[in-house]
């Protein structure tokens, strides 16, 4: 596109603001601006900062209520007997080639006072894995095992890295230079989730600097368009990928690929599944799944009422009061590649955008000064991956209940900061289970050891799945 064209394609969605500054650039700096502009759809940008400005407050009328009890069922109160059988059909389907793991990591450490991607966190085991080097593990452990359950010869289990444009290129060094933790680069594909302009309150894109517009990533709910654009589902259907697990990276407890979850999913036979945990308490601040206005949603904690959040109910299964409303999300999700093949029908008309009012910095269209904002200017705009369960019935749509013990430990803050969710609570959370997990199989643990960590390749999930290997003790 010729310059005129591209000026013309900007003035006509109102957004000219952009070249304000072109006539004064270099010719290196011009082409910056013009290659990232050529990249950006306005009349988008413009249809998208009107419908989210223009939008009333939800209107707090909705219908909510527990998740029916035919579309949800826990590993809690399970018998034996039904957890094996979803796991028995979930290494079926594994070991036909046919399951992919997609995992979500775009983010930075910043929150934990560290500069690269989150991925190459090290929670401070005894081994000093990364997050990453715990799930590939995950993987390799898995793969190992089915194959030996099964007796297939090759069981591949290809895993998608949906990364951010600041973590793409760290995240493929770190692979390389850690030879992809023992996985084939060949079934390792990284791909890139989408941005967005950052607008002021009047829906005009941000200059973040003379020659650069000023973006933000997508929201976790851009990988349905990611999957489209980057060409995943094409690489599913060359594979015969037939059910994916996604996830967030930040959670050193994840099962990728759990054959439990994913036996449990096609038991059901549902396009889509959520992973959720007990609500520790009536006042923890998570996002709940839940039934709204009789479909599956999540919401956050602040949309119930004191009354719902005390609410208990009786377990039909156990006989025990619980919280009526205790699904806590945990992003932690299965597709059907079926359900995911119709995202070009509702990624841009159904899933909503929302706003997130930040500080953004700016280049004064006036003055030309950089301005550094104290208090919030601009909106960064995004999707959140959950947003596409309204559109589904109950019958198409399931959630597994697990041990937040067991399955979730999310990383979020710095150590010393808030207390929780961060890299002490997650090193303790995985050293504990490993404990767990000997002492179960037999072993005798000197109370005075804190935890024992159970490298992946030695176990997939529990002592009961022991590979050959070592424990290291951390006492």
């Amino acid at each position: 596109m010729s310059l005129e064209e591209l000026q013309e394609t900007y003035a006509t969605a109102g957004q000219s603001q952009v070249f304000t500054f072109y006539d004064s650039l270099n010719e290196t700096s011009q082409k910056l601006l013009l290659s990232q502009l050529a990249t950006i759809d306005p009349a988008r940008v413009s249809r998208i900062a009107e419908t989210v400005l223009s939008q009333a407050p939800e209107s707090c009328q909705s219908e909510i209520a527990p998740l029916p009890e035919s579309a949800t069922a826990s590993v809690l109160t399970a018998p034996p007997s039904q957890i094996e059988e979803w796991e028995k059909i979930g290494i079926s389907l594994i070991a036909q080639n046919s399951v992919a793991v997609v995992l979500l990591a775009g983010g930075q450490g910043t929150r934990l006072g560290f500069s690269a991607p989150k991925g190459c966190f090290d929670i401070g085991l005894p081994s000093h894995k990364s997050l990453f080097e715990l799930q590939a593990e995950r993987i390799v452990s898995l793969q190992n095992l089915v194959q030996n359950r099964t007796g297939k010869t090759e069981v591949i289990i290809p895993w998608y890295i949906m990364t951010s444009g600041p973590t793409r290129a760290l995240t493929e060094t770190f692979f390389k230079e850690h030879s992809y933790f023992g996985l084939d680069p060949g079934n390792i594909k990284f791909f890139e989730q989408g941005v967005l302009p950052c607008i002021d309150n009047y829906g005009k894109i941000l200059l973040e600097g003379n020659d650069k517009v000023a973006v933000a990533p997508d929201g976790n709910g851009g990988i349905y368009r990611a999957l489209v654009q980057e060409e995943v589902l094409l690489d599913f259907a060359n594979r015969g990928i037939k059910h994916v697990h996604a996830y967030c990276v930040d959670n050193c407890l994840v099962r990728m690929a759990d054959p439990v979850f994913l036996g449990f999913a096609e038991s059901r036979g549902v396009l889509v599944a959520t992973k959720s945990v007990p609500k520790r308490h009536p006042k923890e601040n998570v996002g709940l799944i839940v039934a709204k206005d009789g479909h599956p949603a999540v919401i956050e904690y602040s949309e119930i009422s004191e009354e719902m959040a005390h609410r208990t109910v009786v377990d039909s299964e156990s006989g025990k009061q619980e919280l009526a409303f205790r699904a806590a999300n945990i992003v932690n999700h299965y597709y059907s590649v079926e359900y995911l093949d119709t995202i070009p029908t509702w990624s841009d008309n159904y899933l909503p955008y929302h706003i997130a009012r930040k500080k953004i910095p700016y280049v004064d269209l006036e003055t030309g000064e950089s301005i550094s904002p104290s208090k919030p200017n601009g909106i960064k705009m995004e999707q959140f991956i959950f947003d596409c369960f309204p559109q589904l019935d109950f019958a198409q749509f399931a959630n597994l209940e697990v041990r937040r013990e067991d399955e979730f430990s999310p990383l979020k803050n710095k150590v010393g900061t808030v207390g929780e969710d961060d890299a002490d609570t997650s090193r303790a959370d995985l050293l504990k289970q490993g404990k767990r997990w000997v002492v179960a199989a037999g072993a005798t643990v000197s109370d005075d050891v804190v935890g024992v960590e159970v490298p992946p390749l030695v176990s997939y999930v529990s002592i009961y799945y022991f590979m050959p290997g070592r424990f290291l003790l951390f006492g």
